[in-house]
This record gives structure tokens, sequence and C-alpha cells, in this order.
């Protein structure tokens, strides 16, 4: 099972966290930042989705983790069931922020960092600048070069392509699965990836996120390189792509060379989605660098 804590982010915005494994005993008088019963005697992980995502795309990944580890995930701002205000800081800045907040607020640190995609990224960057909350980092899938401006435009003309409202939850996995331009072959794990993003309305079922803040937390990383802040990341740190993801073998190999501690994995017949395509081919690739940080 999963609990929720709430956690206080950059510019007092409330993030939802979400902790998995055996609940807290029965207590009126239970704090609920207090891990759960016999949690806080394991070393933390935290994870972070990648844009659009939330923490319960992390369930299976986080409640294997939680046998050994105090596993949480975040559901980042304008993410999941996080606040999502219209005005707020959606820069790196405030992503970075809101885990250093976090991993503070919970306890947690200093903990493994598992990140996807744009969780990915931010975790690298907390983990430069604060190497004291972060012992260990897995980076799935993400780019450290520059995707430019073309990229961002592409994602805007894809927004606009979604067939908003679908009517329903089997016609969301169809879209995403199938009929969708970015898919090369049918893939029904996108499609319940997507599926688990949608919330039913009145007029049938629509994302939870705006697309607008995700295009702003977008352009706020995809102009510029990040191989700077890498660089300078002191903890072990394995890079995971996915055989058919975004993250070539090349770029990915470079990665790991960039790295003061770098290491390098990566998963047959999965895409971008890398812990949703295979889930189980992915726990056996990270599996090895946890055991090796041990359990300190």
């Amino acid at each position: 099972m999963a609990r929720r804590i709430d956690v206080t982010g950059a510019g007092g915005v409330r993030l939802a966290a979400w902790e998995f494994g055996d609940p807290p005993k029965t207590d009126r008088g239970h704090d609920p930042a207090t891990p759960a019963s016999g949690a806080q005697d394991r070393p933390g992980v935290l994870l972070l989705h990648g844009l659009m995502g939330r923490a319960s795309h992390w369930a299976p990944t986080a409640r294997w983790l939680s046998a050994r580890h105090r596993a949480v995930a975040l559901d980042q701002r304008g993410h999941g069931r996080s606040d999502k205000p219209p005005r707020a800081a959606y820069t790196r800045e405030a992503y970075v922020e809101d885990v250093e907040a976090a991993l503070e607020q919970l306890g947690l640190g200093p903990a493994v960092l598992i990140g996807h995609a744009m969780g990915a990224l931010t975790a690298w960057q907390l983990a430069a600048k604060r190497p004291d909350l972060v012992r260990g980092l897995i980076i799935c899938d993400m780019r450290a070069s520059a995707l430019g401006a073309a990229s961002q435009h592409t994602w805007t003309e894809w927004f606009r392509a979604w067939p908003v409202p679908f009517a329903t939850l089997a016609d969301v996995r169809k879209w995403f699965g199938e009929d969708d331009p970015w898919v090369e072959r049918p893939n029904p794990a996108r499609g319940e990836f997507y599926a688990e993003v949608m919330a039913e309305s009145p007029d049938g079922w629509r994302p939870v996120f705006e697309p607008g803040q995700m295009l702003r937390s977008r352009e706020t990383w995809v102009y510029d390189a990040h191989w700077e802040e890498l660089a300078q990341v002191q903890c072990p740190t394995l890079v995971v792509r996915g055989l058919d993801g975004e993250l070539g073998r090349a770029e990915a190999q470079e990665m790991v060379r960039v790295l003061p501690s770098g290491q390098y994995a990566e998963v047959a017949d999965a895409g971008h989605l890398v812990h949703y395509d295979q889930p189980e081919a992915w726990r056996a690739a990270i599996e090895p660098f946890l055991n090796a940080l041990g359990d300190a």
C-alpha cells in the first residue's frame, strides 16, 4: 500500500509524497511525516517521475524496494495530486528545491534518488547542489545534451494533436498505445502509462496536468546542455537506457565517462518508459547497483 504525506515545496507549493510499505501503527497522534512501521531503520529512496508522469507510475518499483528501503515517490509540482498553481514557478530551480525540501522534511537523506527523464535531470541537479542529501543516483533514459527549439515546437504540436476529451479510458489506451503518430508500433504499456494520468470530467477523460504547465516546465531545460552539473555529481551513479529509448548508447556512455563514479546498464525491448515497458528487466538492471551501495 501507499500512504500520502504532504510536503511543502518551493514557494509554499503543496506536494504529495507517497510512501510505499507497511502502514504505520494506529495512533491518533501519529505524525504523517514519521516513517511507516520499521521503515525508519531502512535507507531512504526517493523516486521522481518524468514530465507528465506521477508517483503511481513507480508503484511496482517502490513496492519491490520497500522490502529493504524506505521507498517514497513524489508527485512533482504540476503533476499527480500535487498543487498546480497557475502562477507558480515551473523552473529547474523550483523542481530541484522541491526535492531538496522533500528529502529534508521526510528525513530521507542521504538517500538514493531514482529519476526517469525530467525527474532524472532534477535528481542529478540536486546531487550536484546537495551531495550531503544524495548517496546514490539512478538516471533512467535522460539526455544531458540540449534538445533545442525544434524539440519544443514538436511537443507543442503533439499536445495540440491529442483528441481530448477522450470518451473512455479504453480510447486513451488505444490512442497512446496505437494511434498516436509518435508510436512506431503498438505499445500497450504506453497506453497504460497515459491512462494513469487521466481523470474523468463531465465531458470525458482529460489529463490531470495542464499541458501549458508541462511546456513551461520543459522549456526551462530543453535549450541547455547539462554536462557541467552531471560532472559535479560525486556519488555512485547508474545510467540506464532502454535500447529503443530517447537516450542513445553513445551519449549514455559519454555520460558515464563524465560522471566521477558512473556505471552503465541497458534494458532490451524497452523504449523511453523503461521501468514501465520491462519492469522485471528494469529491476534486474538496477539491483546490482543498489546491492553495491549497501544498506548503510
